[in-house]
């Protein structure tokens, strides 16, 4: 992987993510009774009239998610109704935290990157805190960089609910976000030169590979980007040709209607458990083709990964799926649907949430990309058919 030369921006990990939505009780009440989020603070009145939206503050472990609407009195005021003026609902910002705030600000502002805003400051009850933004080059999405002065603390305007966060799937933390693109260079080049982060991961793959033709099927390029000192990771997306337009990645794009983020990735304590429990509480994922877990056996061996702590049995049964390196182990992930489905409604977009369990293993999954996007793709089209 190549390194980078430049200082880093002292990042500590991801703080949180604000998803601007048209419906926050839809969304809130997705997170809290089928992924057992944790609602800890709601907006105040005087967020509300600052911000032209209505916010909510769940957690899960360290994972924080930020849901704002607009107030249809203020429609075209607050950042989070500009987003959804041009997008379904999805991620409008990246929260980072940070060690020294101004040495970040110094950092990248030296680097070219475009603010949006000055350091700004706030104290209250919670604790104090400082922050600032920039445009990125991940579509519509922000970054806010952020410092906490003791500790994590709430941003301005935001009410503690008093509800301790205890979930019971074991949800601990935002192991990657991923992004789509139509090109990924400009990305890729902004990540390295702006933020400093360097290339960890990559894949180029097409399913036209398994059927030996030119016509049809789809693909892509992904290249994992990331912080050494944090190791938050970014992965990256771009359509592959032949069938350019045919791609997942192409198509969400076009749903999303421009580049931005496709998944957000969490990281949970045993899969086999969590997976079982949401399944029963209506939890709907992404099918998985049975002909995969025929071949897992198969695969496995090829990786060199001798054994696997799950019975196949139970993994066909919850769709989950395996990929690995047998000098570092394995991992288990699953994609919940993405929201549009989820909710049956086009406005919701094309986020979804995948869930993952590290047993070593520390990529991404290569092996199960194909089976991703031909579970997307099937997907898709009993959503098209229906």
């Amino acid at each position: 992987m190549a390194k980078s030369e430049k200082q880093g921006l002292g990042i500590k990990g991801i703080d949180e993510l604000h998803f601007y939505v048209h419906d926050l009780e839809r969304s809130r009440d997705h997170y809290v009774q089928r992924l057992d989020f944790t609602e800890v603070a709601v907006s105040s009145p005087s967020f509300e009239r600052e911000q032209g939206a209505r916010a909510s503050l769940l957690e899960a472990g360290n994972v924080r998610f930020v849901f704002m609407e607009p107030l249809s009195a203020r429609a075209r005021a607050g950042e989070s109704a500009r987003f959804l003026s041009r997008h379904p609902e999805g991620v409008g910002r990246i929260v980072l935290e940070v060690e020294d705030l101004r040495h970040a600000h110094t950092s990248l502002l030296a680097r070219g990157a475009t603010p949006l805003s000055a350091i700004e400051h706030a104290v209250s009850e919670h604790g104090a805190m400082s922050w600032f933004d920039i445009v990125t080059a991940l579509g519509d999405t922000q970054m806010r960089f952020v410092q906490y002065e003791q500790r994590r603390s709430l941003h301005p305007g935001l009410m503690r609910t008093g509800r301790s966060p205890q979930n019971r799937f074991g949800i601990a933390q935002i192991d990657h976000v991923t992004s789509n693109f139509l090109t990924l260079q400009p990305a890729l080049m902004w990540m390295q030169e702006v933020l400093g982060f360097e290339r960890y991961w990559g894949i180029e793959f097409h399913t036209s590979d398994l059927q030996h033709t030119q016509d049809g099927g789809s693909g892509l390029k992904s290249v994992v980007m990331w912080d050494p000192r944090s190791g938050i990771k970014f992965a990256n997306n771009e359509p592959a040709a032949p069938a350019f337009h045919a791609s997942q990645i192409y198509r969400f794009c076009e749903e999303h209607r421009g580049p931005g983020v496709q998944h957000v990735a969490l990281s949970v304590a045993d899969m086999l458990s969590a997976v079982r429990d949401m399944r029963r509480l209506g939890v709907s994922f992404m099918p998985t083709p049975a002909s995969y877990y025929e071949l897992l056996p198969h695969r496995m061996s090829v990786l060199g990964v001798a054994c696997l702590d799950e019975p196949l049995a139970a993994l066909a049964e919850l769709e989950i799926l395996v990929d690995g390196d047998g000098t570092q182990g394995y991992l288990l992930q699953i994609f919940l649907r993405e929201a549009a489905g989820l909710f049956a409604d086009p406005e919701a977009g094309p986020l979804f949430i995948e869930l993952i369990q590290r047993k070593g293993d520390q990529g991404f999954g290569a092996g199960n990309f194909r089976a991703l996007f031909e579970s997307i793709e099937r997907q898709q089209g009993r959503e098209r058919a229906a």
